[in-house]
């Protein structure tokens, strides 16, 4: 049985842009983040707004969600992120 290894701050901080970026302008609500990014509720929101403070994810309060949506800044790292991913998986190391 082999360990399982944990994903770091980057990987999650990836898996969080991918699924906002698959919500499109309607954007996302936390529990979708969640699920899909397997992640939990409170870790969504601290992540989020980590990425809202950075450029890299808007926020839009409507009367019962809040829904997140990758910006042209966020798209713009998120494809160097996939890049770097690229490369480091060539060459078989973890980040």
């Amino acid at each position: 049985m082999s360990k399982q290894q944990y994903r770091s701050e980057m990987g999650i901080i990836g898996d969080i842009l991918d699924v906002t970026m698959s919500g499109g302008r309607e954007g996302v609500i936390v529990s979708a983040i969640s699920r899909k990014a397997n992640l939990s509720h409170y870790a969504v929101l601290d992540k989020c707004q980590r990425l809202v403070d950075a450029g890299l994810v808007g926020s839009v309060k409507d009367d019962r969600n809040r829904r997140y949506m990758v910006t042209e800044k966020g798209v713009q790292f998120f494809q160097e992120f996939q890049k770097f991913q690229s490369l480091v998986e060539s060459m078989n190391l973890r980040y």
